[in-house]
This record gives structure tokens, sequence and C-alpha cells, in this order.
């Protein structure tokens, strides 16, 4: 956690001054920093350091010498563009928005600092590819089909041992691609035999 910085005061100002400070809301420290007061920015600063400085600590997986900087650069901008600022919103929502758009600059600094091989690697992904997709529709259908066309009880023996697995667990059975299609057809099989004339 940083240390909090502590106004620094001149010796004629009087503790009620100070006071009038850490009372003042934010509207009236940001009036008095647009008059020219430096410690009503002082507390602005402190109200909103620690919060804006653990989002940056999160955001940055615990490198606390980059979100060190992104505070710095956050409250410098604040500070420079404190005349922009719209009341219509709450001074923190305002103070969170540039702190956001900081961190979406860094990070891309930090794509730019990358090797253009690496910029544009794709990560490493478990979905499947659209040609994938398409095949495990239509195995999906043909699958529903076939179940369709088997007798009740066979039909009740496949549904039991492989979707009511597939509903406690909420992934199908790793074997369910490989031996269900041969589990229908040979209940297909036997259906026709059955059906055959004799």
């Amino acid at each position: 956690m940083l240390p909090r910085a502590e106004p620094q005061t001149a010796p004629q100002q009087s503790r009620m001054e100070i006071e009038k400070y850490i009372v003042a809301t934010d509207q009236q420290l940001i009036e008095f920093v647009l008059g020219g007061d430096s410690i009503a920015f002082e507390h602005l600063f402190n109200r909103y350091r620690d919060s804006i400085y653990q989002l940056y600590v999160q955001r940055t997986s615990g490198r606390t010498d980059d979100a060190s900087d992104l505070l710095q650069e956050t409250f410098v901008k604040v500070y420079l563009n404190m005349q922009r600022y719209d009341s219509r919103y709450t001074f923190g929502q305002w103070v969170y928005t540039i702190a956001r758009n900081t961190f979406i600059d860094f990070v891309r600094r930090r794509q730019d600092d990358l090797p253009i091989d690496e910029r544009f690697a794709a990560p490493a992904s478990n979905a499947p590819t659209p040609e994938e997709s398409v095949i495990n529709l239509q195995q999906r259908s043909q699958i529903e089909h076939y179940l369709e066309h088997l007798a009740p009880r066979y039909r009740q023996l496949i549904l039991m041992r492989f979707f009511e697995e597939f509903a406690k667990s909420g992934t199908l059975p790793p074997g369910l691609a490989v031996w269900l299609p041969n589990i229908i057809y040979l209940g297909i099989a036997v259906y026709l035999y059955r059906k055959a004339p004799k």
C-alpha cells in the first residue's frame, strides 16, 4: 500500500482551514483546485489513490511498479484535465474512466513492444473449428434420427447410459462420439432384422 501523502500547508493556515478540506465534498474540492488550490488536489488524490492503485495491482497481476506508474499517470491526467470535468457525473466515475483508459493505453503500448509474430499469434483454443462444429452438428442430428428409430427399450438404455451421465457432469463422456453411433447402428440392424420378411 502506498504511504498516504500529507497535505503541505503554509504556516499561516489554521487547523480549521485544513478541516474544511477534509469535510469538503468532491465538487467543492474541484472548485478549490480550479481556483488554484493545490492542497485541495492532494485531498482528492488521497480519497481515490488507494482504490485506483488496488485496481491497477489487480489488473497488472500484482506488478506494483506498473501499478504505481499507472497511478501517477492517471492523476497527472486528472490534474491536467480538471477543467474538462463534467459535474453530471461523479468525480469518482470520471477518475475511474481516466484510469480505465490509461490502463487500455498501457496494454496497447505493451502490445506495441512485442515482436509482430507474437502480437498476432492466436492464443491456443480448445474451441472447435468451424468445420468441427458443422461435423458435430451433423453427427448430433444423425444420432437423434437413429434414436427415433430404435425400439423404446434400446432407446431408454442408450439414454440412461450416455445422456444421464451428460446431465450430471455437463460434458459428454469421451467414448460417446466413438461408441454411440456403433450402438445405434447395432440397434438399427436388430430393428431391421426383426422387421425383415421371413
